[in-house]
C-alpha cells in the first residue's frame, strides 16, 4: 500500500544480491537514538535494521544527541558540532558531515531534508551515488522568513537536479514532485509500531485509561496546536486534554497556545516528554488522540497513534487521509474540534470501533518493509540503477494545468 516504489520495481522481495554488504551513510539528522521527528525515527528504525543484515551502517548525529557514544543498535555514529540557530543548524551540521564522509570509504549515502542540496555535488564528486529523502513542503512553514521560504523552494529544484534518486515518505509528496518537477520518486512511507503496553504509569499524572485527550507536538503553527486547544475549549468535554509538546526556536506561538487554553483547567500541557513508556501509554490509553500536522507529509506520532489502536481527530490534509482513511474524523477549524470531542465522549463504541479500525490500518506499515525498500535503493544507488540527476525546473502553471487535465 503507501509503502510501494513509484518505479516499474513496485512488489516482490529483495533481489539476489549474493549477500553483497555495503557502506551506508546517513546524512542531515539531529541522529540516534531519535529523540525529535520523523527523519531521526527513519534512521533508527531503518539504520539498525540494515546494520543487522550485515551492512555498515553510520549515522552523522549532532553534539548533545548521541550523548558521544560511538555506536547505537550495531551502527555506528559520528558526532559533529552544529551552529544552533534555526536557519544555521540543519546546513552547519551537514557541511561537516559531508567533509567527514569524503575521507571514508562510502558506498551509498542517503541524504535528508532538501535543504542539505548545497553538499549534494560533494557527495557526487567523489562518486557516492546518493538518495535524498526530501521533506513535507518544508516552504510553507511559516517560522521561516520570506528568505527562508525562498531557499527552501530552491532547495527542492536543486535536490531533483543534484541527486542520484528521490525519496518521498507520502503519496502527496511524491505527487508533488512529480506535478511541480516530473520528477521520478521512490515512494517509501515510514512504519507504524504495534503499540501494546498497561496503564500503570497514568497515575503519575493523575490520568485514567480511556478518560482523556491527548495531543503530541512540537509548537509550530503548521501543527495547529492553538486551534487544537481552543476548539476543545469551546466544547462541553469533560474529560481533560493533555497537551505534549515543546517549541525551542517558537516562544511566540507557545504563548498563543497557552492563550488559547485561557486558563480552562481542563487543558493540561505537559511539555516535551522523553519518556517512552510514558509516552506510549498516553498514546494507547487516551479516549482520542488529536493530530495537527498539516505540512510535514506521513507523520510518526500519527503511525504511533494507530498503531497503539488510538482513534483518531486529525487536521483534513491528504498526508492524514493517506494514513487514516475512513477511520479518522477530520477537522479545518476549532468547530470541527469541538464537534468531534463531543461526539466522542457521547458514543464510546464508535470510540472503539474507529481504534479497531486504525490498528488495522497502522498493520500496512511495516519498519520491516521500509527497511526492504531502503535496502532495495541502496543496491539500486551502488549498481546505477536509479533516475541519475533529474532536469528539476518547476513547471509553469499552464503545464501543471494540462497535467490534471489530461489525467
Amino acid at each position: 500500500m503507501t509503502t510501494t516504489d513509484s518505479t516499474d520495481e513496485q512488489q516482490g522481495t529483495l533481489r539476489d544480491d549474493g549477500g553483497r554488504r555495503l557502506s551506508i551513510a546517513m546524512i542531515g539528522t539531529r541522529g540516534v537514538p531519535a529523540r525529535y521527528g520523523g527523519f531521526e525515527t527513519a534512521v533508527e528504525e531503518v539504520g539498525r535494521r540494515l546494520a543487522a543484515r550485515g551492512h555498515e551502517v553510520r549515522v552523522y548525529c549532532r553534539n548533545g544527541n548521541s550523548e558521544e557514544r560511538g555506536e547505537y543498535a550495531g551502527m555506528s555514529l559520528v558526532t559533529l558540532p552544529a551552529v544552533r540557530h534555526r536557519a544555521l543548524e540543519t546546513l552547519s551540521h551537514s557541511g561537516l558531515s559531508v567533509m567527514h564522509l569524503l575521507t571514508r570509504r562510502t558506498d551509498v549515502a542517503f541524504v535528508f531534508n532538501a535543504a542539505n542540496a548545497p553538499f549534494l555535488p560533494a557527495v557526487r564528486a567523489a562518486r557516492v551515488p546518493v538518495a535524498t529523502h526530501v521533506d513535507g513542503l518544508e516552504w510553507k512553514r511559516t517560522k521561516w522568513s520570506a528568505r527562508g521560504r525562498s531557499y527552501y523552494r530552491w532547495a527542492e529544484g536543486a535536490a531533483v537536479r543534484r541527486s542520484d534518486a528521490l525519496i518521498a515518505d507520502a503519496q502527496g509528496i511524491a505527487d508533488y514532485y512529480t506535478e511541480e518537477f516530473a520528477a521520478e520518486t521512490r515512494l517509501i512511507a515510514y512504519g507504524a509500531p504495534i503499540v501494546e503496553v498497561g496503564s500503570d504509569r497514568l497515575a503519575e499524572l493523575d490520568l485514567e485509561p480511556g478518560r482523556f485527550h491527548v495531543a503530541v507536538a512540537r509548537f509550530e503553527p503548521e501543527n495547529h496546536v492553538h486551534l487544537i486547544v481552543e476548539g476543545y475549549v469551546r466544547s462541553n468535554a469533560t474529560m481533560p486534554l493533555v497537551v505534549v509538546g515543546s517549541a525551542p526556536y517558537t516562544d511566540d506561538y507557545t504563548r498563543q497556545v497557552h492563550a488559547a487554553a485561557g486558563g480552562d483547567p481542563r487543558v493540561r500541557f505537559l511539555g516535551g516528554v522523553w519518556d517512552q513508556d510514558l509516552l506510549d501509554q498516553l498514546y494507547a490509553n487516551a479516549a482520542t488522540y488529536l493530530h495537527g500536522h498539516s505540512v510535514g507529509g506521513t507523520n510518526p506520532s500519527l503511525l504511533r497513534a494507530i498503531g497503539a489502536g488510538t482513534a483518531t481527530i486529525a487536521f483534513d490534509v491528504s498526508f492524514n487521509r493517506e494514513v487514516l482513511g475512513a477511520a479518522g474524523w477530520y477537522f479545518s477549524d476549532p468547530g470541527g474540534v469541538a464537534r468531534h470531542v463531543e461526539a466522542a465522549e457521547a458514543a464510546p463504541d464508535e470510540v472503539a470501533r474507529r481504534g479497531v479500525a486504525s490498528r488495522q490500518r497502522a498493520r500496512d506499515y511495516s519498519w520491516d518493509d521500509v527497511a526492504d525498500r531502503y535496502e532495495r535503493l541502496a543496491l539500486d544507488l551502488a549498481d546505477g540503477r536509479v533516475p541519475g540527476k533529474q532536469d528539476g525546473r518547476r513547471a509553469s502553471e499552464s503545464s501543471r494545468t494540462k497535467q490534471k487535465v489530461s489525467r
